[in-house]
């Protein structure tokens, strides 16, 4: 399992849009995907769980891949939550 610590770029945080497209990237991974903030863990491939989380631009969150295809998707994932995206 891979464990990356986060600071989230998104401005907005994971607002509904930015989760419906994190999570559509999760799902094109074969392995689990689970976010973490302040105690709370959600699986990424659940918009519901996602959003729960309430993650914020600047909030440090923990991304965990497992699986056969964990280096892609943290890697994928990452570059996603550290982009500027409008």
């Amino acid at each position: 399992m891979l464990i990356k610590r986060i600071t989230v770029q998104l401005p907005g945080g994971l607002q509904a849009r930015h989760t419906a497209l994190f999570v559509h990237k999760a799902f094109s991974f074969k392995s689990d995907i689970l976010l973490a903030k302040d105690g709370k863990s959600a699986n990424a491939k659940s918009i519901m769980k996602v959003m729960e989380l309430a993650a914020k631009e600047g909030d440090e969150i923990t991304l965990m891949t497992g699986g056969i295809d964990e280096q892609a998707a943290a890697r994928t994932l990452e570059e996603f939550l550290l982009t500027k995206h409008r």
